[in-house]
Order: structure tokens, then C-alpha cells, then sequence
């Protein structure tokens, strides 16, 4: 009797089916139960499936087929109910419900732990860019074989409420591979766009509306001159490439009597406001009113508008005409200026700057007249700079180019052979309006050349002839004697 139970347990053991590869580890809950209905229960796995049939109970080897909602992918799309002797109780073998799943190649497989919907497409986290002309992000497919036809598009989208009309793009791929990087064609700013990534024909897999970043505004259209109120207007520009959250306007003036007096105005507008009154008109004055727009990525291009208070209906040229100095000393890096008070500062206004630009273009002085200057800095290339700042109340001949220094400023040598411009500045800044008054100096340090051969056979030669002269002199002046 012991021999035949022997024989039956070795017979189990070579019918019983092998354990084949599987996904994962096995489920300890899973506990052996005598095989008697042949039956299995609904798999209590994740709960984005949907199974065809959908049923309580399945018969053994009914095959059900599972699938996800849109933007998932199972990992079986058949399974179907079996079982497994799982031990000897007894003389009689224990059997077990399990579930088979259908692999790639047809085979069916052991499923030892639940069934998923697994996401086939990811973007990475942290790697979405966006700038004013492109939108860009990493993605990872989790399934390969399930990624070979995602495709990846760009879409205008269509609910923009922004009044700018802007053309749709065809920014469409097919994505290849287990990751990669999508890039938008080139778009428009500040408009928004929605990208894609879908499976053939409308399985969603991804899906995100982006707008892309501000940038700087067009330059106002259509500067006038309203006769009524003597304001300048403008036409209001359109948020197409950002938001507008102001207008700036500079406003230069230079007296036709003295070219070397600036005048220079920047003014901070509301968005909402397209009309300004220009300042007082100096007669013989010559005036340049630059509008700018802004965003939050800054300033625009700039439309200009110039006028004359002479009547005069063709502009004219804002020309520099600088006042000299005295004294330039090549050698020694100096030069010598007759600064007076700046006219037209009120009284409490005392402290001027005197500001060193390393050129004498126009540009480069309007700039440094109404910019930022720093402090004089030896290991970059000289530009302009801040040499003093000088509590002036009656006129004084300032050395320029000295050494010294004075409340964190170093009034450096100049350099001979370059050109400069010198501005004694007053600035006065407001909540809304910063003004700036400059007097342009400007002068050469020619460099000083060494005597050359030629130089000295010219000093002797003056000295031979006068030593003869003299002689002569002598001579003449003895024989009337």
C-alpha cells in the first residue's frame, strides 16, 4: 500500500504544470483550496480595467480579454481561469485558482501578483520648457512595443480670447524609440497652444495647454501732436506679444543757443494711458520724444517724433556741441574744466556728477546721460564712468583725470590718444519720472611724441646760427671802433 502512495505522489509531481517565468513575486495571500466547481472568481486586480466578459464568475480556461482606460496599457490583454495542485493532503492533491496570462508570442503564462493599467507614455517631471517661440519636454515610454505609433503634435488653441490673430502651426511627429525629446515649431508669444501625444486614431495619451512667454511689445504706431491740448498721443498696442503694463517715454531737448545743454526726461505711463503733455518749449529749442511699450519682458522698440519751436516743419539733427578744456596733459592723464552749477536745478539740488565717456559720439553721450554708470573699474574696458561727485554751488576748475578719490569714486588718469567726453550731471528722480540735466565737455589727449634725429639737427642748427649772428654782431661792433 505505501508503494502505490508513492507511486501516486511521483506521478502528481511529474503531471503537475512547471512554474513559468513570470512578472512578479507570488501573492501570499492566494491559499489552497480543493478544485470542485471548476470555477474562479472576478480577479480582484486594479480597478481602471474593464474585462470582456464582465462577470462575477469564470469558467476554467475561459478566456477574458482586458483592457484600460484611454492613456493605459495592460500588460495581458487575454487572461483565462485555471489551476494548480498546490499540495498533498492526505493522499489527495490541494488544488489552487490562479490566472494565466497571454504573453507577446501567443504563450500563456503563470500570473503570480494583479494585473495593472500602466501608463505607456510619460513626461518627465521638471522638463517642460517654455519660452516666447517654442515649447519643449522630455517623455519615456514604459512599453515599447506599445510606442512604436504615439504621435506628437502642436495645436493652436482655439479658445485663446487674446485679440491677436495667429496662424495655426503643423508641429506633428511620430515618436520613436524608448525616450526622447519633443520640440513645438517655431510659435507666436503669449498665445496658447496645447500638445498631444496620442495613439492612432484618438487614444489620448498625454495632453497639456502651455502659453508661451512675453517678450517685448512693437513700437507704438502713429504719433501726433494734438493741437488743442499740446500732448502728445499715440495709438493704444495690442497684448499680442505680452500683457502691457506701461508706456516709457524719453524726452531729449537741446537749446539751439547752447549744443552742449541736454535736457533728458523718462517717464513711466500707465498702460491705460495714450496721451501725454510735452514739457515747456524753450524757443530755439530742438526736441525728440521716444515711446517705448512695455512688458514683463521689458521695453519695446522705440517710435520717435521730432519737432522745432521755431516753426520749422523739417527736423533737425540733435547736434553735439561740446565745450572744450584748458590744460590737457597727455603725459600726466589731466584735463582741466571751467564747471559752473547746472542752470535751472533748484537750490536744493547741489550734488552733481561728473560723468567720463570714453568717446565723443552722440549716442554714447545721450546714453551716459540718462543711464546708470558705475564707478571707475581698471580690469574692464573703459566705457562711461563716474569720476566725482561734486557739491557744487559756484563755478570751479576741476582737474580731471588726478587720482584722487571721494565717496567711492577714483578720478583715474586718462589715457593719451583717446577722445573723451566729460558730463556734469543732475539727476533728479521721481515715482514716475526721472530727469536728468548734463553739460557736455569733451576733448583729445593727443599723445606726446619723443624727438626724433631730425629734431635735433634742428636745434643745432638754430644754435650754429645764432652763435653766428652773434659773432658777427661782435665783430661789426669792433671794427667801428
Amino acid at each position: 500500500m505505501a508503494l502505490q502512495l508513492l507511486a501516486l505522489r511521483f506521478l502528481l509531481v511529474l503531471l503537475s504544470p512547471l512554474p513559468a517565468q513570470s512578472q512578479e513575486e507570488p501573492d501570499p495571500k492566494v491559499q489552497g483550496v480543493p478544485w470542485k466547481t471548476e470555477m474562479c472568481q472576478r480577479p480582484r486586480w486594479d480597478s481602471r480595467l474593464r474585462l470582456a466578459p464582465d462577470q462575477e464568475n469564470y469558467k476554467k480556461n475561459e478566456e477574458v480579454m482586458l483592457s484600460c482606460i484611454d492613456g493605459f496599457q495592460v500588460s495581458f490583454t487575454h487572461v483565462k481561469c485555471s489551476s494548480e495542485v498546490q499540495s498533498i493532503s492526505h493522499g489527495k492533491p490541494v488544488y489552487r485558482e490562479v490566472w494565466l496570462g497571454k504573453d507577446s508570442r501567443g504563450g500563456w503564462i503563470r500570473i503570480r501578483s494583479s494585473v495593472e493599467c500602466i501608463d505607456v507614455l510619460q513626461v518627465v517631471p521638471g522638463t517642460l520648457e517654455v519660452s516666447s517661440t517654442s515649447i519643449k519636454l522630455n517623455w519615456t515610454c514604459r512599453l515599447p512595443d506599445a510606442c512604436q505609433q504615439v504621435r506628437a503634435r502642436c495645436r493652436l488653441e482655439k479658445n485663446s480670447s487674446f485679440p491677436c490673430e495667429a496662424e495655426e502651426v503643423k508641429g506633428e511627429e511620430t515618436l520613436h524609440g524608448q525616450e526622447g525629446t519633443f520640440t513645438c515649431p517655431p510659435l507666436q508669444p503669449f498665445t496658447d497652444y496645447s500638445i498631444t501625444m496620442y495613439l492612432p486614431p484618438s487614444t489620448i495619451l498625454f495632453t497639456w495647454v502651455a502659453r508661451t512667454e512675453e517678450t517685448v511689445p512693437d513700437k507704438p504706431e502713429k504719433l501726433w501732436l494734438d493741437p488743442s491740448t499740446g500732448s502728445l498721443r499715440w495709438k493704444a498696442l495690442p497684448s499680442c506679444k505680452g500683457e502691457i503694463i506701461g508706456y516709457q517715454l524719453n524726452v531729449t531737448a537741446r537749446s539751439a543757443q547752447d549744443g552742449s545743454f541736454l535736457e533728458m526726461e523718462r517717464l513711466r505711463l500707465s498702460g491705460s494711458v495714450t496721451e501725454h503733455p510735452l514739457p515747456e518749449h524753450s524757443p530755439g529749442s530742438s526736441y525728440v520724444v521716444a515711446v517705448r511699450g512695455l512688458t514683463a519682458a521689458g521695453a519695446g522698440a522705440a517710435s520717435l517724433w521730432e519737432f522745432q519751436t521755431d516753426g520749422s516743419d523739417a527736423p533737425r539733427p540733435l547736434d553735439i556741441s561740446c565745450r572744450g578744456a584748458r590744460d590737457i596733459s597727455p603725459s600726466r592723464g589731466t584735463a582741466v574744466l571751467a564747471l559752473r552749477p547746472v542752470a535751472r536745478a533748484p537750490a536744493a539740488a547741489r550734488e552733481h556728477q561728473l560723468v567720463v565717456v570714453a568717446t565723443r559720439n552722440g549716442t554714447a553721450v545721450e546714453g551716459a546721460c540718462s543711464g546708470d554708470p558705475q564707478p571707475f573699474n581698471a580690469s574692464r574696458q573703459p566705457g562711461a564712468y563716474v569720476a566725482a561727485v561734486l557739491n557744487l554751488t559756484t563755478p570751479v576748475d576741476f582737474v580731471l583725470g588726478d587720482g584722487t578719490h571721494g565717496q567711492g569714486y577714483r578720478n583715474a588718469a586718462l589715457r593719451p590718444g583717446w577722445d573723451y567726453a566729460a558730463l556734469l550731471r543732475l539727476v533728479r528722480r521721481s515715482r514716475q519720472a526721472d530727469r536728468f540735466t548734463c553739460v557736455c565737455y569733451s576733448f583729445s589727449l593727443v599723445a606726446e611724441q619723443p624727438l626724433g634725429p631730425w629734431h635735433g639737427t634742428v636745434i643745432w642748427v638754430v644754435v650754429l646760427l645764432a652763435l653766428f649772428l652773434v659773432s658777427a654782431g661782435i665783430l661789426w661792433f669792433v671794427l667801428c671802433r
